[in-house]
């Protein structure tokens, strides 16, 4: 496992894509901050560009490599080690690849500029999110044997999760907006990591004012402990249940 863990970070490590990624996070990251006099709102500039481009790119570049790496996987499959080894390393190979990418981009500019509390809450939030997208590309990637295929629906989750998700959303409110489903709406945002990692984040940065009537909701929520743990734990399962699921299926499945 170690072996195969190795060899995709170091293949990873030195794609010129991820090298492209890092420093257009590292510049981004570093503007923000350079060009705002306030570091809350530097970070809030920054949130809606990790929000977006860390999704995006590590669900899109998880995918295709998974699809250039067939014949690769097809290799190990041929010997006598553990399917569950093989996904296993691959996905974790992966995820610290791109962590690495993020925290090397994004983290450093964050920790120097942002109190501990709010840069250990961007960076953890920051480090899942990349975990989940990777997660949901090995699931969208082992649904189906087409390439283009499996690029159009990683693609399509991420539009779900970035922008769609968040019209659904609007439209119930605009709809129910007599009805009192404010608090129905903390459990809505458990099946969006984006937008549970948005609110996570705005409630570090005392921005819940932001969101009205909503936010005060939010607050009272996701501003306790239990609230919190129960956040952090959601973002888990969101890395955890995608994989999961894609590791069931790789081990039935035909290569």
């Amino acid at each position: 496992m170690s072996r195969i863990l190795k060899y995709v970070i170091l293949d990873i490590v030195k794609n010129k894509i991820v090298i492209v990624y890092t420093i257009i996070l590292a510049l981004f990251s570093w503007s923000a901050f350079s060009l705002e006099d306030n570091v809350a709102k530097g970070l809030l500039t920054l949130l809606n560009i990790i929000l977006l481009t860390v999704p995006l790119v590590s669900i899109l570049f998880s995918t295709i490599y998974i699809y250039n790496s067939s014949e690769f996987i097809e290799l190990l499959v041929s010997h006598p080690i553990k399917r569950n080894r093989i996904w296993t390393s691959i996905y974790a190979g992966l995820c610290l690849s791109m962590i690495f990418a993020f925290i090397v981009g994004a983290g450093i500019p964050i920790v120097l500029f942002a109190d501990l509390g709010k840069a250990i809450m961007m960076i953890s939030v920051g480090t899942l999110i990349t975990a989940i997208f990777v997660s949901i590309a090995f699931l969208s990637s082992i649904l189906s044997r087409d390439k283009a295929k499996g690029i159009g629906v990683s693609i399509l989750l991420w539009l779900y999760f970035a922008l769609l998700f968040d019209g659904l959303v609007l439209f119930l409110l605009f709809q129910f907006g007599d009805y009192p489903i404010e608090k129905m709406m903390v459990g809505i945002t458990a099946f969006s990591p984006i937008d549970l990692s948005r609110i996570l984040i705005l409630l570090q940065l005392d921005a819940s004012a932001m969101m009205g009537y909503t936010g005060a909701i939010f607050q009272d929520f996701f501003g306790t402990k239990l609230g919190l743990f129960l956040s952090y734990f959601l973002l888990f399962l969101w890395a955890f249940l995608p994989f999961a699921f894609s590791l069931k299926r790789f081990r039935k499945k035909d290569l």
